[in-house]
């Protein structure tokens, strides 16, 4: 059984318009035998978003069209391969109630979806943390370095479990070492080994799932998956469920490095 549980897809406003057909076909071909489309969802409507084009959400009035579509491919390729309607929802410290209300109206439609953290807040500002290198390092100066990026990060996770968005709250976490995406650009040695293994635990503790993200080994500054191969493995020996995500945003992408991530899975 092979799946990928981490793809976007033509409605992602910084992503790519491959079509829908050409990544199933893809996934077909590759002899996977499930997918699930986790479209970036819109983010609250009272939420600013701090990136320059405003472009890390779904547009709200693309939501149902995004939704049909999926669900008639669902039908359309039944016969070939299990395709899930998903989103990613980000968690955003302050916007826990908005992004309940959210939920509680989409969740009904959902097969699966994934919760993730991309943005950080301090003091009253937020930051896109995996935008730009620049936006990365930027925000790590604010904040005190970053150790204390890599800890806020962390910390922002753990809420993420403890939140409570309602009863249609993704049960899979998203990319949790995303604080490693700009390593390469900081070349800071930051010992998170306890943070890392504490925030897997925690996970496994409260009944989630691991989005063993792979995208992280072509990122330029980064060059490891999300979380790195040795926390994979320890989540195997917690019995922390896996699903792989290539986190593809165009064809090209799908299902990148399934090999090297999956001799660990």
């Amino acid at each position: 059984m092979k799946k990928d549980g981490h793809i976007h897809s033509p409605f992602c406003p910084h992503g790519t318009k491959d079509p829908f057909e050409h990544y199933i076909e893809k996934a077909i071909e590759h002899g996977f035998t499930e997918i699930t489309f986790t479209e970036h969802a819109p983010l609250p409507t009272n939420f600013v978003d701090p990136t320059p084009d405003k472009d890390s959400g779904m547009d709200p009035k693309d939501l149902t069209a995004y939704i049909e579509t999926v669900q008639q491919l669902k039908e359309q390729y039944k016969q070939q391969i299990k395709i899930n309607v998903g989103l990613e929802i980000d968690y955003i410290i302050g916007y826990e109630t908005e992004t309940r209300a959210f939920l509680d109206i989409v969740g009904p439609f959902l097969d699966d979806a994934i919760l993730s953290v991309h943005f950080l807040k301090h003091n009253d500002t937020y930051a896109c943390i995996d935008f730009s290198d620049e936006v990365y390092l930027d925000f790590a100066k604010q904040v005190g370095g970053i150790d204390s990026l890599y800890h806020l990060y962390y910390d922002t996770v753990l809420k993420s479990l403890e939140a409570n968005l309602g009863r249609f709250k993704p049960r899979r976490i998203g990319h949790p070492t995303l604080i490693h995406k700009f390593q390469l650009a900081h070349g800071e040695k930051i010992n998170d080994h306890s943070r890392i293994t504490d925030m897997l635990t925690k996970m496994k503790e409260l009944g989630y799932e691991l989005d063993v993200n792979s995208a992280g080994l072509s990122k330029t500054f980064c060059k490891e998956p999300y979380p790195p191969m040795p926390y994979i493995d320890f989540a195997r020996s917690i019995s922390l469920p896996l699903v792989f995500g290539s986190d593809a945003h165009s064809v090209k992408d799908l299902h990148q490095h399934y090999e090297t991530i999956y001799k660990n899975v």
